[in-house]
């Protein structure tokens, strides 16, 4: 196995490299990258045309939320659609891991030691949550790695648009797990339990005090994704696979969390004889599956539900790019009827149980 990226290689890909205590940057192209363009990100994030609404919107305060980490000129409208509804101040980010391969980093969560990140508005503080989560984590599920999270933009994209909208607002950025389904299940649980202990402790609650929002984008396809399963592009293929992401969404994705739909999506993402294998090439085959059984479980220990509602799903050709290039905003790939991502936005709330 080739060595791994150091921390020093990895910021000087970064578009701000972090230090020792701030991290910085790694998209400064599909990202806001001072104040005034992620203020016109929010603004334009409600032009028309509005993203395809899957359903009613949740009332602000919900324990979870999954989001897109694509560019701003093509994904703002659903991140605007979802992420207000996510109004604690202590937000868990559960980022895709794209480089696990590289790092050879499976089966466990991977969190950082900055003290705060870099966001267009400011630093914003990790929460000394992060320092409890480890104490209560078992060592064999868990590792601190700084060169990893400096590496990945799946965390940052959901951040920035949290901290415009609170100011006030405190992170743990924290890596899902990749691997085989129990492993995922087996961490989740131990996550569960150690993020309920912490808020006992400290005598907090889900939705109100603490949320958990789980970056994915959804399908990726064309050739150049591997995926060509309903040929290799077009407008019957495109069709088609949007309508197969909304089936998922409102499916799987809708209503009652199990561990049933955590498992039937995570078989629809991977092939779970080969996790590594993409079935249906989702950018969060791991981090979907890992949240939900998260708050699952985080329900079951408070005696309640957790319930999805999908909101919205765009793609990178159902609506206009939204014009921020005078901002420093554009596209790292193009969008064609032979390459194109969608984008989901699902809340997560918890209802509690009634005894019969």
């Amino acid at each position: 196995m080739p060595p791994t990226p150091s921390d020093e290689a990895n910021r000087a890909d970064m578009a701000i490299p972090s230090t020792s205590t701030l991290r910085g940057q790694k998209d400064g192209v599909g990202f806001a990258r001072d104040a005034r363009g992620m203020a016109e990100a929010w603004r334009l994030a409600t032009s028309a045309p509005v993203p395809d609404l899957l359903g009613p919107l949740p009332p602000p305060g919900v324990v979870g939320a999954i989001a897109p980490h694509d560019d701003y000129v093509y994904a703002s409208r659903v991140y605007r659609s979802v992420l207000p509804l996510v109004t604690a101040r202590t937000v868990i980010v559960l980022g895709v891991f794209h480089g696990f391969r590289k790092f050879g980093e499976r089966g466990r969560l991977v969190f950082d030691t900055h003290a705060s990140w870099r966001t267009p508005d400011g630093a914003v503080p990790v929460s000394s949550l992060r320092k409890v989560l480890l104490k209560f984590l078992p060592e064999e599920m868990r590792t601190v790695n700084d060169a990893m999270h400096d590496g990945e933009h799946s965390i940052e994209a959901l951040v920035y648009w949290l901290h415009h909208a609170r100011p006030d607002l405190k992170i743990v950025p924290v890596l899902a797990p990749a691997g085989p389904f129990e492993r995922l299940a087996e961490v989740a649980s131990s996550f569960a339990l150690a993020l309920s202990v912490a808020l006992d402790a400290r005598g907090k609650r889900m939705g109100e005090d603490v949320a958990l929002a789980i970056s994915a984008d959804a399908i990726h396809y064309g050739a150049d994704f591997a995926q060509t399963r309903f040929g290799a592009g077009g407008d019957a293929a495109y069709a088609q696979a949007v309508a197969f992401d909304r089936a998922l969404l409102e499916g799987s994705l809708s209503g009652p969390v199990t561990r049933e739909n955590a498992r039937t999506l995570y078989e629809t993402f991977v092939d779970p004889d080969e996790p590594d294998t993409y079935r249906w090439t989702w950018c969060g085959r791991y981090s979907v599956p890992f949240g939900m059984l998260v708050l699952q479980t985080i329900a079951r220990l408070a005696s309640a539900q957790a319930v999805a509602h999908p909101i919205a799903y765009e793609t990178s050709l159902s609506a206009p790019p939204l014009p921020l290039e005078a901002y420093g905003m554009g596209v790292t790939a193009p969008a064609s009827p032979e390459h194109f991502v969608g984008y989901p936005a699902v809340a997560f709330t918890l209802r509690p149980l009634t005894l019969r």
